[in-house]
């Protein structure tokens, strides 16, 4: 049996490929799905991927998958600096969870260096564009 993965996409991410192209690249965030999504067939997972604008979505998305999940990507934007709700839920619930970005949050401005989030999380991955999220399901293939 395939192990399950889900990748959760924060707040404006859906928007890759038209936002900040000089930070984030011209790739789509469909293609970055689809890419993701054959790195983790390659990797032997199942894979699906949430993306949400709404803190409240991604917990509950979380909490829903705890049961049936062996591990999580997660990439929340802006909510990875204050996101004490999301960090609750990730640490309320028994899966691997690896924070990924595709820049470099510590070469940014200040207030991106601080993640609340990965202190819960077995790894963080940043800096890397749309290879952060293979680089953490190659992750994931070597704890789950």
């Amino acid at each position: 049996m395939k192990k399950q993965v889900l990748v959760i996409q924060g707040p404006n991410l859906n928007l890759l490929g038209e936002r900040e192209t000089g930070i984030y690249g011209k790739e789509s965030f469909e293609d970055i799905n689809n890419q993701i999504l054959d790195c983790a067939c390659e990797l032997g997972f199942e894979c699906d991927i949430f993306q949400s604008n709404h803190e409240g979505d991604i917990i509950d998305k979380i909490q829903q998958v705890r049961h049936n999940c062996d591990g999580i990507v997660i990439n929340l934007g802006a909510l990875t600096h204050y996101s004490y709700a999301v960090r609750d839920a990730i640490s309320s619930i028994m899966i691997p969870c690896i924070e990924v970005h595709c820049s470099n949050i510590y070469n940014r401005e200040d207030f991106r260096s601080k993640s609340v989030i990965a202190p819960v999380c077995a790894g963080q991955i940043a800096g890397f564009g749309k290879h952060s999220y293979f680089l953490a399901l190659h992750g994931l293939a070597q704890m789950v």
